[in-house]
């Protein structure tokens, strides 16, 4: 009777699919990277795997649906990398400088406007 070699062939199975899941995941984040269209079909190209393998893998499915479906509107054929959105403490600080300038532009127009009556008066 022959030894039982089963363990060679799951161990090189799960070998292979740790290899694939690296290899689709590797794609993705250059495809996103390079501001690339995401797609079922684009990424099984570029990651030499099934488009079947990667629609029965949950996480890499919700992540290819959410990378495609994300637009932007100032450049549709275009679409921003993950890494270069800005956060919401970045866009925070933003409005609060933006709302800082605001407030300082409004109180030099103020001083502007009373400089300038008085100036009407002086001339008058």
């Amino acid at each position: 009777m022959r030894a039982d070699n089963s363990h060679h062939i799951i161990a090189a199975a799960r070998r292979r699919t740790t290899a694939t899941r690296r290899r689709a995941a590797a794609a993705l984040r250059r495809m996103d990277n390079a501001g690339q269209s995401i797609s079922f079909d684009a990424l099984a190209r570029e990651a030499k795997v099934s488009r079947s393998w990667l629609y029965s893998q949950p996480d890499l499915r919700a992540e290819i649906e959410r990378l495609r479906d994300r637009r932007n509107p100032a450049s549709p054929d275009r679409q921003v990398p993950d890494r270069q959105h800005a956060s919401d403490a970045s866009l925070r600080q933003r409005l609060k400088v933006a709302a800082h300038s605001f407030s300082e532009c409004a109180s030099s127009r103020v001083a502007s406007r009373s400089m300038v009556s008085r100036f009407s008066a002086v001339i008058a």
